[in-house]
């Protein structure tokens, strides 16, 4: 076990946080756009027409997604598993672990949260549909953590350096 450890340990740590990444923040993201989705067909279903605004909102949680597919991506590349092969010592792995999760974390907590914010501002616009940007502000408040916790991921993941 030691030695697999040894000579399998860094890719697998370094997989665990790619998986993580995509994981927790699509799962987040699946969850939040979902309940956006319940709350605007109610809405559609009194008027069709607000079917545009509606999706605008559902959309919004959907990013935090894309953020850990992003960097689950770049370490794939990192470790040599969309490119040339690398070294990825156990140490690595680790780092790399540690490097995906604000984003892991962050986004499946920020997504649900903007999802959230997203289904009240689908109320906004069941009652007043000229109000839609206010309810998409609210909602992209919740944005800014999760495009930290992308920053941080990246910079973090970009400063660790194989062989």
């Amino acid at each position: 076990m030691l030695e697999f450890m040894t000579s399998n340990g860094g890719i697998l740590f370094a997989l665990l946080g790619a998986v993580l990444a995509a994981g927790l923040a699509g799962m987040g993201s699946a969850k939040a756009v979902g309940s956006v989705g319940e709350a605007a067909a109610g809405v559609v279903t009194e008027d069709p027409n607000k079917f545009g605004q509606a999706l605008l909102l559902q959309v919004l949680p959907g990013t935090q997604g894309l953020y850990g597919l992003l960097i689950a991506f770049l370490v794939l590349v990192k470790i040599g598993l969309l490119g040339d092969p690398v070294t990825v010592t156990l140490g690595n792995g680790f780092n790399i672990f540690l490097a995906c999760l604000p984003i892991a974390v962050v986004g499946y907590f920020s997504a649900i949260a903007q999802g959230r914010a997203a289904a009240a501002g689908v109320s906004i616009i069941a009652k007043r549909p000229e109000e839609l940007s206010k309810g998409m502000i609210f909602a992209a408040m919740v944005e800014t953590y999760a495009v930290l916790a992308l920053l941080i991921s990246f910079l973090m993941l970009n400063g660790i350096t194989l062989a």
